[in-house]
């Protein structure tokens, strides 16, 4: 029978193409560990694995099965560098932290990469991805960006693209311009979350599908997280629910925040060869980003949505048919396969959000839509932090991250609001 996630619309084609899946057992009965993990995506996975491997004992526990938050449903795109380009970040930080924060970002690309070599993890890594400008006017900034990578830090891997190279790499005139980047590229995200459990698993890290974590609580110099049928004890405490945090835990909800979105798939384009024909990842220049790529076996694989609610539309397969046909009006009719979504989380300024939220408890995640390679890195940088091995994670720590306004009564009506009117701005 196939798996409905409860807590996400829609059956992936990531869930369709993955393979064997192994089942994790629920926790039964109360159980201590040096750490515990809430959270079974890339941050708690990853954090298991390093922690374990270095000899501490982990129990990590899911509320659903591995891959069911955004670990295993989004749009699969590495990215470069942090979400904000080098230049922006300089502007707001000063050369030396924006500096750091890129040179993290490399270390994550870096190591996911090497990690899915060593463990033998097929992700279907495909090269390339170009950011395109959905309005005229930029070019400037965008030559300028691909100027102060290759000159201030050290990438040289980023390029201008004109208007003639944009539309012949993707087979489209919808956009004006973008940047190419030859150092990144794109993945098959529920492969590697299943390998990284796996690999968890085989160090030693207990995992337990299907046990959501009811409460967090102190006590005598322990934290103490209560589960449907037992209680796990632990010295230490990961929270990497990112989007999906509920009611948790009260600090992590108030800068985390969920938003929905949704891909779709289509058949193999094996009549179109010339959408996307070099097979790279696509994101464009909305607020309300447009994300889009060629699988391994031909298909386009389509993300977005024009205003986020918690709320997922009727059809998926309808909405995005919609948008493809936008970028390519001769894909009007093409058969959509899957659609699906999952919740995103962000926080004001965009930038990952770690702090710790309780004596001895850690928060990380609102990866704000740039979490592939990040949320891996995170969740790396946390265990090599608790062996004392690296201290690498401070310079993420050290952001300024707001909460949102309004409190939990009117968080999600005034992101709503917001995120609806640079919505309308991308159109005009």
């Amino acid at each position: 029978m196939t798996w409905q996630s409860p807590i996400a619309p829609g059956i992936s084609w990531y869930q369709a193409t993955v393979g064997e899946r192994t089942e994790y057992p629920a926790l039964d009965g109360s159980t201590t560990a040096d750490v515990a993990i809430v959270g079974g995506g890339y941050t708690g996975l990853q954090a298991a694995y390093t922690l374990a491997k270095g000899g501490v004992s982990v129990v990590l526990i899911e509320a659903c099965r591995i891959g069911d938050g955004a670990s295993g449903r989004n749009g699969g795109q590495l990215g470069t560098g942090q979400r904000a380009y080098p230049d922006e970040l300089e502007a707001e930080l000063g050369y030396e932290r924006s500096k750091a924060l890129f040179d993290l970002a490399e270390h994550a690309k870096r190591y996911l990469l090497d990690f899915a070599a060593e463990h033998g993890i097929d992700m279907e890594f495909m090269p390339g991805q170009m950011n395109v400008a959905h309005k005229p006017g930029h070019e400037r900034e965008y030559q300028h960006t691909a100027e102060i990578a290759a000159t201030r830090y050290g990438y040289p891997h980023l390029r201008f693209m004109d208007a003639k190279e944009t539309a012949e790499r993707l087979g489209s005139s919808h956009y004006h311009h973008g940047v190419y980047d030859s150092g990144t590229g794109h993945i098959h995200p529920l492969k590697l979350v299943v390998g990284l459990a796996r690999a968890a698993g085989a160090a030693g890290a207990a995992i337990h599908e299907m046990t959501p974590a009811n409460a967090i609580r102190q006590a005598g110099g322990k934290t103490l997280i209560d589960t449907p049928k037992g209680t796990v004890t632990a010295n230490r405490v990961l929270i990497a629910t990112n989007a999906y945090i509920g009611n948790l835990e009260p600090v992590t909800a108030a800068h985390v925040m969920p938003i929905r979105s949704f891909i779709g798939a289509t058949v193999p384009l094996d009549k179109f060869p010339s959408v996307i024909p070099g097979g790279e990842a696509v994101a464009d220049s909305r607020f309300v980003v447009r994300y889009f790529r060629k699988s391994r076996d031909g298909r386009l694989l389509f993300g977005g949505r024009e205003a986020y609610t918690a709320d997922a539309p009727r059809d998926i397969s309808a909405h995005i048919r919609r948008q493809i046909a936008e970028v390519y009006p001769e894909l009007k009719a093409i058969e959509i396969t899957h659609g699906w979504g999952g919740s995103v989380g962000i926080t004001m300024p965009r930038k990952p959000f770690v702090r710790e939220v309780m004596p001895g408890v850690t928060s990380i995640g609102g990866y704000s839509g740039h979490g592939v390679m990040l949320s891996n890195y995170c969740g790396k940088l946390y265990g090599e932090m608790v062996l004392g091995r690296s201290s690498e994670l401070e310079y993420l720590r050290e952001l300024k991250i707001r909460p949102f306004p309004g409190g939990p009564r009117f968080r999600s009506p005034l992101l709503f609001l917001a995120l609806t009117w640079y919505a309308l701005r991308d159109r005009f």
